[in-house]
């Protein structure tokens, strides 16, 4: 007999939106229907992005649901973390001022070939697809996004690292002259470039997913344009944005928050509602534009993929 197991996120068939009318929804908030919204939002790039006829790509159907509706484009775009152009969620107009080509992308470290690649030539070497993942800040608020991009797997198989390379370690821009977080002032003090890092073991899982695209279309400055990294299992601040290099190296990066507040941050960062932060509680969290307070899951309901990973290592603090 085929017994099927659901995964923790997954919701009974009968209770999926039909895909007709995620679309329908999709092309309404489009067309213009919450056009005072989307006037806030202000994606103007779709017409001279040179990714734009990439979009709206295939939807992967194994991530084809998170369990929850997906969170509005307005309110996602318009409330972000984004240190790089200030403290507040608001950032999303002094993001604009970043130029997003042209760009490039190192790929150095332990690797058969070290290169840079210009961005729509590394696009050029993958597949583009929709994946619907859950998205949950270390702040206790969290969405749903229909993000587009491809697995960091495929961009493990393009930089063909040496058996030397344990941990992949993400950085981001560093342009002072356009972001303002990075200017003079009071954020100088901060370990600039934003830096993350992920074992090999993770960057091989199935789940994440190097991201170029949001809602159908290419992302927005303030999301990481155009290229960031997404964890679903992980708080946010391990889903670096803006990424211009990708290392792959023999010892554990230490990451932007972890120099920061190594008391409060650290380097795994894995969803768990059990393990407070040492400022608030992480048992429940916020829906971003609902108010709506539900509980938070172990891994952010994607444990059956990622909970293996961790075996062993029981005695790290695998939860902050």
């Amino acid at each position: 007999m085929l017994i099927k197991r659901n995964r923790g996120w997954e919701i009974p068939e009968a209770r999926v939106t039909p895909e007709h009318v995620f679309f329908s929804r999709r092309r309404l908030m489009a067309a213009g229907a919450g056009a005072m919204a989307l006037a806030a939002v202000k994606p103007a790039r779709a017409e001279t992005d040179p990714s734009a006829a990439l979009y709206p790509a295939k939807p992967n159907p194994a991530f084809g649901d998170a369990g929850r509706p997906v969170t509005a484009e307005a309110d996602n775009a318009n409330f972000n973390n984004y240190y790089e152009f200030g403290t507040s969620k608001q950032i999303a107009d002094a993001a604009r001022a970043l130029p997003v080509r042209p760009w490039t992308i190192t790929i150095d470290g332990e690797v058969e070939k070290p290169a840079t690649i210009a961005i729509d030539d590394l696009f050029r070497q993958v597949t583009f697809e929709e994946r619907i993942y859950r998205h949950r800040c270390v702040e206790a608020w969290s969405m749903v996004v229909p993000w587009t991009g491809f697995p960091l797997s495929r961009l493990v198989e393009i930089a063909r690292p040496t058996s030397n390379a344990r941990y992949l370690r993400f950085e981001t821009f560093n342009k002072p002259e356009v972001a303002v977080g990075q200017k003079d002032g009071l954020f100088t003090s901060f370990p600039w470039p934003y830096v993350e890092g992920v074992t090999m073991a993770e960057a091989m899982n199935e789940l994440p997913l190097m991201v170029t695209g949001a809602y159908g279309k290419p992302l927005p400055n303030s999301m990481g344009a155009p290229l960031r990294l997404h964890l679903p299992w992980k708080y946010g601040f391990k889903s670096i944005k803006g990424i211009v290099k990708v290392s792959f190296v023999a010892e554990r990066p230490v990451s932007f928050w972890e120099q920061l507040g190594p008391e409060e941050y650290g380097f795994w960062a894995n969803v768990n509602p059990e393990v407070a932060h040492p400022r608030w509680s992480q048992a429940s969290e916020e829906v971003l534009g609902t108010g709506e307070r539900i509980p938070t899951v172990l891994f952010n309901g994607y444990g059956a993929q990622v909970a293996g990973l961790y075996k062993g290592l029981e005695s790290e603090k695998l939860y902050m």
